[in-house]
């Protein structure tokens, strides 16, 4: 199998990016809307505004699916990214990863130096954390592998 375009890759995985952080932003709504309409926007200092939330979540998340991207566009990993589930299960644990030392811990010290109050405890992990960020990488693991079989 042959890896793919890079151009390709990185739409692919901005594209899914925004996708995934949809699905994951009605995940938080459904569970725990304080953190898109509290914590995400008090990053930038607009805490309380579900639309900075948002706006904020979606941009992340086109970042995020760059970063699967470039990642899953390297020769070596070209295989993961032709089988379904392996696409999806490495888009699961690049999830779990994110919501760890993302949300675990860049989150509570970002939003201290934001001046956010109060800050979430180190680590920041919640039970909805966690299935938003198992749902972005699913949802991104497998519209990567759709751009790829494009």
């Amino acid at each position: 199998m042959e890896p793919f375009d890079g151009h390709l890759a990185l739409l692919g995985g901005a594209g899914a990016g925004f996708v995934a952080a949809v699905a994951m932003g009605l995940t938080f709504v459904l569970f725990e809307p304080a953190l898109l309409r509290d914590y995400v926007p008090g990053l930038y200092g607009f805490a309380g505004s579900l639309v900075v939330g948002w706006l904020a979540h979606l941009g992340h998340g086109i970042l995020f699916g760059l970063v699967f991207a470039v990642v899953m566009d390297d020769p070596s990993l070209v295989s993961v990214s032709g089988r379904i589930w392996t696409a999806v299960l490495a888009g699961v644990v690049f999830g779990i990863v994110l919501a760890v030392v993302g949300t675990g811990i860049v989150l509570p010290m970002w939003s201290r130096a934001a001046g956010f109050s109060p800050a979430p405890a180190i680590p920041f992990v919640t039970a909805a954390l966690l299935v938003g960020h198992v749902v972005f990488g699913a949802v991104l693991g497998a519209l990567f592998h759709v751009v790829d079989r494009l």
